[in-house]
């Protein structure tokens, strides 16, 4: 190591650190234009053409090898070492400390450093290869004004469409009522329960109550979007997402959910403490950007990873996509056609998607060209689900997540250049972000705990991580750091719950759903960024038996009551005049037609029966 090794120094020292570079070497321009941004006038930077004559201790030779740095002491450091000290001396030393404590550290650093010193045109043009023509930090003014406005519609379009359903879920006369379930827990718990389910219905259970929620966070939702009270209203939608979530048990179950009450979470803190959505010159806290992006990795990273985690043969051997399109959940008319391709492009179309998760998510920590292409290969993921699948708003707020990744020179348009404040007069500017002692703070939290949820998924064990586990079990009700990994195990087959009622116990009609396959010539349609609740839990009820979903004997008994909530969420009343006496569920199994048969019949399913799924429930 150069410590070792007797320092060299200079007669006549400069008052504060000197940098003295190669004036003729386009890769160092471009280089100390970063170092003397991050440094902030604590150090000073000189070609060595112009500046070298003040200190002839130093060989000309010397400035043609490698930079040099000159203390005040007098002291001259060089190379690696050299670079190292000056971004210490600018408030960066976590790299100067590695360098000097690190056993093997230093003589790699100045081999490296060397390497790319002999090759310096090379290293040029990976330089622009991976950064373009700068390599300064770039702002995010553009990306945070449209991912807040983009994430307020899609906290806007979750409230309406648990609006329009809440009352048959978990109304009074709904399938499993907020009030039972909070009566329950009020009997068997202290003060904890208001911790373990977080609603605020534990103030009001009441239908009314539940409506208000739903209200309130559509308006605050509209703010967000229109850009009024970024701060506030992020909170605020969070807040009562999380409620009824929380109220909405086994229906809201679901991790796009916990995404949204994730994202807004931290859309708080990106956000201006501004009535307005507009950001000072210097963008919003990098911070921010960080947990945002940390997000965006870790949603994709760790899907990836309980893929092959899991052992799933379908995984394994790649096959796994030609079941999917046909056994998923909702699945669109798209679904159809896409399960009509090859085995060759199925198999193709695995690897393409594990390669995105596991590979092309490490993109969201790379230098500014390799996240743009990032950016692109992660929303065209998200827009090929979107566009054979029914996952509510997940693949919209998946794909406006990663906006984080762009910065105003690829994204901002003249007028999001002049909502970000860069065209505003300074009394119409923001002046409060969050304090930097508050992010810091979050996200050394979040950070901690999304680290133990990764090394458990991983199977790695990290020692003196029990604190971050016992936050993260502390925390856990609250949902704002998750773990996600979707379709960990295929599903290979699809089985269908048929409901049918019954006035005299012959002569059985089936309820038909709104959007889950049931008549076999319906053709299947979209409905995202709608989530038809009752109908998704049918898809998870028909994996299982009966018993092992306790809701659905609610559901089939509240069909007998004539519940008008509950009936409304299926497409149509077969029993408009008087609820059926009876009612039953059978277990069929469904496959997608193929060409000539839907050619034939139109029919876009077939089924067979396997038997029945729920005894007969009657009434006196």
């Amino acid at each position: 190591m150069e410590e070792d090794s007797p320092p060299r120094r200079v007669a006549s020292p400069p008052g504060r650190p000197l940098l003295l570079y190669d004036g003729d070497c386009g890769f160092c321009r471009v280089w100390i234009a970063r170092w003397r941004l991050r440094t902030g006038g604590r150090v000073d930077y000189a070609p060595s053409q112009e500046e070298g004559g003040r200190f002839p201790e130093i060989a000309p030779e010397e400035f043609r090898r490698s930079v040099q740095l000159v203390l005040p002491d007098g002291k001259v450091l060089s190379g690696a070492h050299a670079v190292l000290a000056s971004l210490a001396a600018g408030g960066h030393g976590f790299g100067l400390g590695v360098y000097r404590r690190v056993p093997g550290a230093a003589p790699a650093a100045e081999a490296g450093y060397a390497f790319v010193a002999r090759h310096r045109g090379g290293a040029s043009a990976v330089t622009r290869a991976l950064w373009g023509g700068s390599v300064l930090p770039r702002t995010h003014s553009a990306a945070a004004i449209l991912f807040l406005r983009l994430l307020g519609l899609v906290f806007l379009a979750a409230f309406v469409s648990v609006w329009f359903q809440v009352d048959g879920l978990v109304g009074s006369r709904g399938i499993l009522p907020v009030r039972e379930l909070l009566t329950f827990l009020s009997e068997r718990l202290g003060a904890e329960r208001f911790w373990l389910v977080p609603t605020l219905s534990w103030f009001d259970a009441s239908d009314g109550f539940l409506h208000a929620q739903c209200a309130a966070g559509a308006v605050l939702s509209i703010l967000l979007a229109l850009g009024f009270f970024p701060a506030a209203c992020a909170a605020g939608a969070t807040v009562l997402y999380l409620s009824l979530s929380a109220a909405g048990q086994t229906f809201f179950s679901f991790q796009w959910d916990t995404l949204l009450v994730e994202a807004g979470f931290l859309a708080i803190f990106l956000a201006p403490l501004s009535a307005r959505l507009r950001f000072p010159s210097e963008g919003p806290r990098r911070t921010a950007v960080f947990l945002l992006r940390w997000l965006v990795f870790r949603l994709n990273f760790s899907s990836g990873v309980v893929k092959l985690g899991s052992g799933d043969a379908s995984w394994r051997h790649a096959t796994a996509l030609s079941y999917y399109y046909e056994t998923q959940p909702l699945p669109p008319w798209t679904a159809w056609y896409f399960h009509r391709l090859p085995a060759s492009g199925q198999t193709i179309s695995v690897f393409a998607l594990l390669f995105v998760e596991l590979a092309a998510a490490f993109c969201v920590f790379g230098p500014r060209r390799v996240r743009i292409a990032g950016f692109v290969v992660l929303v065209l993921l998200q827009a090929s689900i979107f566009a054979t699948g029914n996952y509510a708003f997940f693949n919209v707020l998946a794909a406006i997540l990663c906006l984080v990744l762009l910065d105003d020179e690829t994204l901002a348009s003249r007028r999001l250049r002049k909502e970000s404040s860069g065209d505003l007069p300074p009394s119409l500017r923001p002046t409060r972000l969050w304090p930097r002692p508050v992010g810091f703070a979050v996200a050394a939290g979040i950070v901690a705990i999304s680290a133990t949820q990764l090394t458990s998924m991983l199977s790695v064990s990290v020692p003196g991580i029990r604190p971050a586990v016992a936050l993260a079990r502390a925390v856990e009700p609250l949902r704002l750091v998750n773990s996600y990994g979707l379709f960990a195990v295929m599903t290979t087959r699809r089985d269908e719950i048929v409901v049918e009622g019954s006035a005299d116990g012959r002569t059985w009609t089936p309820y038909e759903f709104r959007w889950k396959p049931g008549d076999v010539r319906r053709r299947p349609a979209f409905v995202a960024p709608h989530q038809p609740r009752l109908d998704w839990q049918m898809w998870f009820a028909a994996l299982g038996s009966f018993e092992e979903s306790p809701w659905f004997g609610r559901f089939l008994a509240r069909l007998v009551e004539g519940s008008p909530a509950v009936v409304g969420l299926l497409a149509s009343n077969p029993f408009p005049t008087a609820p059926p006496r009876f009612v039953r569920a059978r277990l069929f199994r469904y496959h997608f037609t193929d060409a000539a048969e839907r050619r034939a019949t139109g029919a876009w399913w077939r089924r067979e029966e396997i038997g029945l799924y729920a005894p007969e429930l009657g009434r006196p």
